[in-house]
């Protein structure tokens, strides 16, 4: 108990009568105690109670990552495989979507308590065959069960019982029947506060064009990719054995491709990042400079509501004109409007072809006041920039300020890729893919190449 407050509950009066009939020796004594334990409750702000509350650990170079001031990280491991999303139980177990052929789902824990991964068991035999492996992803806990997806499917277990790290029968299998397809097919999931579930369905092409990726062609108009894909859709997030055609709600359109999306409580609302297209002055030469082609259109983080279209394959974003634009398969020229202005902006826009794979809301108190409540991005990198060097490669941070989240973002993590150029993604030392809050306010970051995974904390030095 706060014994300045518990005094002070009575007002002067109060305070006063404790204080005149104690003897002076005693008075002085309880004087002497309340100011001091007043002092120190007014010494730690909320930011640094909260820090109390979670170790502070962190290696000397930090992993190999800079970070803002007061920052610090830790190598929880260096190396478990192709890592993609990853979620944290209350008990701090690490659950990571992989690409291995031992299980799709390695399950991690510290046993004695120093942050580093002592125990590692996989499970998971639904990762699938095909072309689509490499980018399988979706990791999730939520309301006692183990979440996760693959091309195909959207599954579950119930959180393992007692000291048992990985769950021991068959998951139950949530949403099913998407359409088959070779590009954008990950499934990746976010929960909201109402039971339900939300689940993107990438476009299977870049931009709807008659003859895929070939210069010229125009496209499709209307698109009948938008049906069944490019889209995010909505199931229950409790009910077995659904199906996209049967019982997804179409939630919203005109979205390219969502690797990363996250649920915001304090508005009720879904967030996603969109993948842009690729390929402007490939695919059109005469229009677009190798410049444009490497910085446009922008990498969008969308607030989505039920019903709306972000204007995919028609549009795309010009973060450099702070407008939606039509696209050159639809008639544009990188000026032209047209029905664009009838689609939804995004809320913030980032630099053409970074691969924003995950979006993660800070829910933890043990950061600074100013992220509460912000977004941390977490972008992959890019492979379309050439001869332009690539870019990405880091974490990213966006501000929730006066009631949403800001249109101006700032680096937050960087130093992945190991060298300062980058011609081919292939040269990156590692890659950000998946963001995660642990129950004590800490951040984990995964990386894709190697599997290594960073615990960031808050030490205020």
């Amino acid at each position: 108990m706060d014994i300045k407050h518990s005094l002070s509950t009575s007002g002067p009066a109060g305070s006063y009568m404790i204080f005149h009939k104690t003897p002076l020796l005693l008075t002085t004594l309880l004087m002497f105690t309340v100011f001091l334990i007043a002092g120190c409750g007014n010494s730690a702000n909320e930011g640094e109670q909260s820090q109390a509350a979670t170790d502070i650990v962190c290696d000397p170079d930090n992993g190999g990552i800079t970070l803002p001031d007061g920052f610090c990280a830790s190598v929880v491991v260096d190396s478990i495989g192709q890592a993609r999303h990853i979620a944290i139980a209350d008990n701090g177990d690490i659950y990571v979507k992989t690409r291995s052929e031992e299980g799709g789902v390695a399950a991690l824990r510290d046993t004695d308590g120093d942050f580093k991964v002592d125990t590692i068991e996989r499970f998971s035999d639904m990762t699938p065959t095909g072309s689509g492996i490499l980018w399988e992803t979706g990791m999730r806990i939520h309301n006692g069960y183990i979440y996760a997806s693959n091309t195909e499917a959207i599954y579950r277990w119930p959180m393992p019982e007692g000291d048992a790290l990985v769950p021991e029968d068959d998951p139950e299998i949530i949403a099913t029947g998407f359409p088959e397809q070779d590009s954008h097919d990950s499934k990746s999931i976010a929960f909201d506060d109402n039971g339900y579930m939300y689940v993107n369905v990438g476009a299977p092409s870049n931009a709807c064009q008659e003859n895929s990726r070939t210069a010229g062609s125009p496209g499709i108009d209307p698109c009948p990719q938008l049906e069944r894909q490019a889209g995010i859709w909505r199931f229950h997030a409790d009910s077995l054995g659904q199906t996209q055609q049967e019982d997804g709600l179409r939630y919203a359109a005109g979205i390219r491709n969502v690797v990363g999306l996250d649920w915001n409580s304090s508005e009720n609302a879904l967030y996603v990042s969109q993948h842009g297209r690729d390929q402007l002055a490939t695919l059109w030469p005469d229009l677009y400079t190798q410049e444009q082609n490497a910085e446009l259109p922008a990498e969008e983080i969308l607030r989505l509501s039920e019903g709306a279209n972000a204007g995919w394959p028609y549009c795309y974003y010009d973060q450099q004109k702070d407008q939606k634009v039509l696209a050159p398969e639809y008639g544009g020229d990188g000026e032209e409007v047209g029905r664009c202005a009838d689609f939804l902006d995004p809320v913030t826009a980032f630099p053409g072809h970074w691969a924003p794979n995950d979006l993660q809301f800070y829910t933890g108190d043990h950061f600074p006041e100013r992220y509460r409540g912000g977004a941390f991005v977490a972008f992959h990198g890019s492979w379309n920039r050439a001869p332009l060097p690539q870019q990405g490669y880091k974490v990213s941070f966006i501000p929730f300020e006066d009631g949403e989240l800001s249109s101006s973002y700032e680096t937050f993590a960087d130093g992945f890729a190991g060298v300062d150029t980058i011609s081919g993604p292939g040269e990156a030392e590692y890659r950000p893919m998946g963001l995660a809050v642990a129950p004590d306010g800490a951040l984990f970051i995964s990386d894709s190449k190697k599997g290594k995974i960073w615990r960031v904390v808050y030490s205020g030095e």
